[in-house]
């Protein structure tokens, strides 16, 4: 059982925390970590009724958590807009409790909100995104407020760096990385 308490997003002088649900977290932690302004991505588990769940746990889809990336970032330098913008263009979010091959509640599309400034955000990029008929299908995303956080296990963290050649990572995880490299370039770390 992991012993990792829940977390919280606490006073981060002038950083802000989002924590967003949209399929595997190890395709989300490589696309949120290229960004600029991104301090931390953490893979983990929210919005469920266990606490302290382990992978296998949430994996049955029975513990009401979602996979999820918990990202610390400066507003200063990458808006929680252009998050969302982006966290809209890597997965689809018109597919409840799916992403591609990934089936259950525990790959839904999800944003847990931090404070209520958040959550109107949120709403408005997905009104924007609707009218611009981005998708052929309603957006189903959930906003919901944050509760807690449980860090995944140690070997879920920075997956995608450490098994980038494994053959879910070249096939699943590099496209999105790649689309997200083409797309957003003025937006990350390394040009």
């Amino acid at each position: 059982m992991s012993m990792n308490p829940p977390q919280n997003s606490g006073d981060l002088q002038g950083k802000e925390v989002i924590t967003l649900g949209g399929g595997c977290f190890w395709c989300l932690e490589a696309i949120f970590d290229e960004l600029k302004g991104v301090e931390k991505v953490e893979s983990g588990y929210s919005g469920g009724w266990v606490a302290h769940p382990t992978y296998r746990q949430v994996c049955t889809g029975t513990t009401g958590h979602a996979e999820v990336v918990q990202i610390t970032f400066d507003p200063k330098v990458i808006s929680l807009r252009e998050l969302l913008e982006i966290f809209f263009t890597v997965h689809d979010p018109t597919t409840p409790n799916r992403q591609g091959p990934d089936i259950g509640p525990q790959y839904r599309s999800v944003i847990f909100y931090h404070n209520e400034a958040q959550k109107a955000i949120a709403e408005q990029v997905i009104k924007d995104i609707e009218a611009a008929k981005l998708w052929n299908a309603p957006i189903v995303t959930e906003i919901s407020p944050f509760k807690a956080f449980y860090r995944a296990e140690d070997h879920h963290q920075e997956y995608f760096k450490r098994n980038s050649e494994q053959p879910y990572c070249r096939y699943v995880i590099t496209p999105k990385v790649a689309k997200v490299r083409e797309h957003y370039r003025d937006k990350l770390k390394t040009g």
